[in-house]
């Protein structure tokens, strides 16, 4: 393997980076995104990449792609026609659902229709009781009527959720095969297959949404992996998926709902891997783009895991690395509301026509057109010069829009529409970090994306963040990210034990056995071998009577425990965790299990960072590359800012502010009172300047 290549697509530009396994050097590259088809601008940016680097496609091996096509055919409900079997009875779960409100005091707020409606959803006589044993045998005759009725209705996919599957998967496959039989050409979906696992409508719900998405995403990486063949390139392709690793195109097409939230978790795990760089293992990741800004936290150099996510309003009960996304990016767009209040986001102007200021025809103000105003972002152009901005156009549309409007001249419009996007931000890093118990002061703020470095050290004032850091291809981290990611497979076993009974205890280290098992076998189909293998095993647990579990982790070597041995570590452990996290326990009642879960992980070569040089004595002193006004407030309007090139920084070298740190993907602002400090592995790290 000489090459690796990581690819993100964006809704503004796409990342690339390029990674020699041999010498470490890394080359990144940005193109714009064609929403109408995310592969051309993926073909042409590895084209382009790879011609500038002077690398064939045949030197690749490997080759991995994060992807938004799963979010965006959610977010914009264009899924496949879907048909959805139920056991009888259940015909109307998908719209009584939960019960939860989209807005907890607001009556009037209507829920999200779900994506199958009431003509495309059928009922099946079958039923298997909670013991997972049969109460009524399927009838052959009217699984094909049903069958029948759902062909009449023409779906590209069928969902199968039948009560009890998880316990018992045998009439949810039998009828899967009499349909697939029926209907060859359509994508189906059982929930055995999705989520095995018990609460009726989330598993209803998962399940329908990756019958929802199958045929998209079918039919994208299909076309994908095909233009990747026709190139040259000697790999098969590996997608991200939303735990934060990857698997192959094949296994993704089997379950497309693991990468409803592919794109954002990768800049997640390329931070969980700088942790081991910079010596820090609390981080709260913000990654900023053109559309959005997606944050997450990091403890003790792991990222959070959550099962209890919703996708435009919708449950999805598979696990995805526990990341807020927010409408707040550089193509966010800003206006004046009904109110008379400036309002800027979520609505943004993406990659077309893109802000004002990069003369794409643009004509909103956006979070980018008020930082060329500023003078944040370099007026001669972005990319490395290589797309010019057209800072009066930026100037004309937020005069016009918002400057005259609220009375204001056309920089202190510019300066709000900055001021208005961090407050927005702020409030959601404190969603995940003080309202979740953390203190942002315990954590370094790591900074990424192509306009995360121009906000974050005023995010990290704001809410007490002592440190921040940059990191080296900060503007392509996510494409980072896809290179040093592993294989990653999720099970789960659904089955209420009550460990006091010694039949019961026994079961548990079967169920985890079995998902072992299974682990291992997709890992091996994924070309995992074994002495790169490893599993990462829990037990979910709860009090009797309550609602809701707590994960317990267990060791593989625990997992050979006997089974009352076993259950008795699980629920010692299960006391000490719910006191931790609710401040009490109650050691004396009964404990259930609910669910055991297994990752499977599969470590894939990676190459090692290449250092950064110091400066040494005969080299040029480091001085600015320009000198330009950029805006501060505390230094009261435009001030002379020294301006530096990334690429001309070495190991050790020192900054202070005011400043800016320029390079190819993104821009990093440092206001007055705070210096720059560079790492050998060319991350910036920020902090407050010492007082004299």
């Amino acid at each position: 393997m000489q090459y690796m290549l990581g690819v993100d697509v964006g809704g503004t530009f796409t990342d690339l980076t390029l990674v020699h396994t041999l010498s470490g050097g890394v080359a990144v590259h940005k193109v714009r995104s064609t929403p109408d088809d995310p592969s051309r601008a993926i073909m042409t940016g590895i084209a382009e990449l790879l011609e500038r680097e002077g690398v064939g496609f045949d030197a690749l091996g490997y080759l991995a792609h994060g992807t938004t096509v799963a979010t965006n055919a959610l977010i914009e409900q264009r899924g496949a026609r879907t048909a959805l079997l139920v056991t009888k009875g259940f015909r109307d779960l998908l719209d009584i659902a939960d019960q939860t409100r989209p807005s907890l005091y607001d009556l009037q707020t209507p829920a999200a229709a779900p994506v199958v409606p009431p003509d495309r959803r059928f009922e099946v006589d079958e039923r298997i009781g909670a013991d997972g044993q049969v109460v009524a045998a399927v009838d052959v005759g009217d699984v094909d009527a049903a069958i029948a009725r759902v062909a009449a209705a023409d779906p590209e996919a069928v969902a199968i959720c039948f009560l009890f599957s998880f316990l018992n998967p045998d009439h949810e496959r039998a009828v899967a095969d009499r349909v697939r039989a029926a209907l060859p050409d359509a994508f189906v979906s059982t929930s055995a297959d999705v989520v095995p696992e018990f609460r009726e409508y989330p598993r209803l719900s998962t399940t329908v949404l990756n019958a929802y998405l199958g045929p998209v995403v079918r039919r994208y990486l299909e076309r994908f992996a095909q233009a990747v063949r026709d190139a040259g390139v000697p790999v098969s392709p590996y997608v991200t998926q939303s735990n934060g690793g990857v698997l192959s195109i094949a296994e993704t097409i089997a379950a497309p709902i693991r990468i409803a939230l592919s794109g954002p978790s990768a800049g997640v795990v390329a931070s969980a891997h700088l942790c081991r760089a910079i010596g820090h293992e609390n981080l709260i990741t913000f990654d900023m783009g053109g559309t959005s800004a997606d944050i997450s936290l990091i403890q003790g150099g792991t990222p959070l895991v959550s099962l209890d996510r919703r996708v435009e309003r919708f449950p999805v009960r598979v696990p995805m690395l526990d990341i807020v996304t927010i409408g707040a990016g550089g193509g966010s767009i800003a206006q004046i509301d009904e109110g008379g209040a400036l309002k800027v986001g979520p609505r943004s102007a993406g990659a077309a026509p893109g802000p004002a200021c990069y003369g794409n025809g643009g004509d909103d103000p956006t979070v980018t057109d008020a930082n060329a105003v500023l003078g944040r972002v370099n007026p001669a152009g972005i990319l490395g010069g290589t797309m010019a901005l057209d800072v009066d156009a930026a100037r004309r549309v937020i005069d016009a829009r918002i400057a005259t409007p609220m009375g204001v001249d056309v920089t202190a419009a510019a300066e709000g529409i900055v001021r208005v996007i961090n407050a927005t931000m702020v409030r959601a890093i404190r969603g995940v970090s003080v309202q979740r118990g953390h203190d942002p002061s315990d954590f370094t703020l790591v900074a990424f994306g192509g306009a995360g470095p121009l906000h974050a050290v005023e995010l990290a004032d704001e809410l007490g963040i002592p440190r921040i850091v940059v990191p080296a291809a900060a503007g392509t981290l996510c494409s980072y990210g896809l290179v040093v990611a592993d294989v990653r497979v999720d099970g789960v076993r659904s089955e209420l034990l009550r460990p006091a009974e010694p039949a019961h205890a026994a079961r548990v280290p079967e169920l985890l056995h079995a998902l072992v098992a299974e682990g291992r076998a997709v890992l091996a189909k994924e070309g995992i071998p074994a002495e790169r293998q490893a599993f990462e095993l829990w037990v979910e647990a709860r009090y009797r009577f309550q609602n809701y579990e707590l994960p317990v982790a267990v060791s593989p070597e625990e997992a050979t425990l006997a089974g009352p041995a076993l259950a008795q570590t699980v629920i010692d452990r299960f006391h000490a965790e719910h006191e931790r996290v609710y401040g009490h326990a109650r050691p004396k009642a009964a404990v259930e299990f609910v669910n055991v879960r297994c990752t499977a992980v599969g470590t894939l070569e990676k190459a090692e960072a290449r250092r950064l040089p110091s400066r040494q004595t005969d080299d040029a002193p480091l001085e600015p590359c320009d000198v330009r006004p950029v805006f501060f407030r505390s230094l009261g309007g435009h001030v002379p800012t020294a301006i530096y090139q990334r690429a001309s920084l070495r190991a050790g070298d020192v900054i202070a502010g005011p400043a800016i740190v320029e390079q190819l993907d993104t821009t990093t602002l440092l206001p007055p009172g705070y210096v720059i400090a560079v790492d050998e592995w060319h991350n910036l790290h920020v902090t407050k300047q010492e007082s004299a």
